[in-house]
């Protein structure tokens, strides 16, 4: 880490697109300052994501738009964030120097694979009291897509039977305990084999490897199933749900996405089956998540904490769905307290 009063700060630094250990370079960059609007956090923790995947291979080339046509329309990766109110920009409200603080700061330039990231302030939730920067980095992408996949658009009631796809990744972990928070009545999670033992720790009921069984040729009938990871048609999925049973996708295949979007749409003029794909609003009800913190706890699965130089090593690890539950950085010291 670069010493106190020092004009520069450690980033990992993307200038093309590619193999994320050939294009994410540890550097020294100029140390930001806080926009109107705008708070500087010293960046404790961040974890990786989906979003760091995509934007550092530049693929699928669908979300060029986005990413940026010859080059990155980002420099600085990490969507997520956790650490302390360092500096304070003109019109932030609320927050103080030295709060600590958390959020998904995708929509908002990214930023958090780097010692000090200034983002708007209403990006911005206060850490839960005993919560580490690690856990709260782990926090606001994933359990977000959990709650408005379960929650805001599955509808998910107590009684139900829910299967969760790609139920080891960030995603699942928060997802198992929303779901037995509502006191739904059995969840089904699937993924890989040498995930199965960490699915049973969670509290799924049945653990499913993708590898030997289909779950939608299984028989078996959800009343709600969330699948992280959509790469089958919709009638595929539609044989796995009960007569009025929902399906929420929160990613996938770009084409399998656009698949689903649209057999949605249809089903809801035809049937009581459901279909949708969550478009994501960020740091949307964190506090339902901090409710539930306060209220019984929350288990947390954490892959590391790994060090800011290892970052482009983790994200092809990511990418290579090697890791089990959410994998964090650990970006300054002390990360795991507070």
């Amino acid at each position: 880490m670069n010493p106190p009063g020092s004009s520069t700060m450690k980033a990992v630094v993307l200038e093309r697109f590619g193999p994320p250990r050939q294009v994410l370079q540890l550097e020294d960059v100029p140390l930001p300052e806080p926009a109107p609007g705008q708070v500087r956090v010293r960046v404790r923790a961040t974890a990786i994501n989906d979003w760091d995947w995509t934007f550092a291979r530049g693929r699928p080339m669908a979300y060029r738009p986005f990413l940026g046509w010859s080059r990155p329309r980002v420099s600085i990766l990490g969507a997520e964030l956790a650490g302390d109110v360092d500096a304070l920009g003109d019109g932030t409200g609320g927050l103080a120097l030295g709060d600590a603080v958390y959020g998904d700061v995708s929509e908002c330039g990214f930023g958090g694979f780097a010692e000090y990231a200034c983002v708007p302030a209403a990006a911005l939730t206060p850490i839960p009291s005993g919560m580490s920067y690690l856990e709260a980095a782990s926090i606001p992408h994933a359990a977000t897509l959990a709650m408005q996949g379960l929650l805001d658009e599955g509808g998910m009631q107590a009684g139900e039977r829910v299967l969760i796809n790609g139920a080891g990744g960030g995603v699942g972990v928060f997802a198992i305990q929303l779901a037995r928070d509502c006191g739904v009545a059995e969840v089904t999670g699937v993924d890989s084999r040498r995930k199965l033992g960490q699915l049973r720790e969670l509290g799924y009921d049945h653990a499913v490897a993708y590898e030997t069984t289909d779950f939608t040729r299984t028989g078996e009938r959800y009343d709600l199933i969330l699948d992280t990871k959509t790469n089958r048609p919709p009638r595929a999925y539609r044989r796995a749900l009960t007569p009025a049973g929902r399906y929420v996708t929160v990613g996938g295949s770009t084409a399998r996405l656009l698949q689903v979007a649209a057999a949605g749409r249809w089903l809801a003029r035809f049937g009581r089956r459901r279909m949708s794909v969550v478009a994501l609003r960020t740091n949307h009800e964190l506090g339902r998540i901090d409710a539930l913190y306060q209220r019984r706890g929350l288990t947390f699965r954490l892959d590391g904490p790994h060090a800011l130089e290892s970052v482009p090593e983790r994200v092809e690890y990511f990418g290579g769905a090697l890791h089990g539950g959410k994998v964090v950085i650990d970006v300054a010291a002390g990360a795991a307290r507070r």
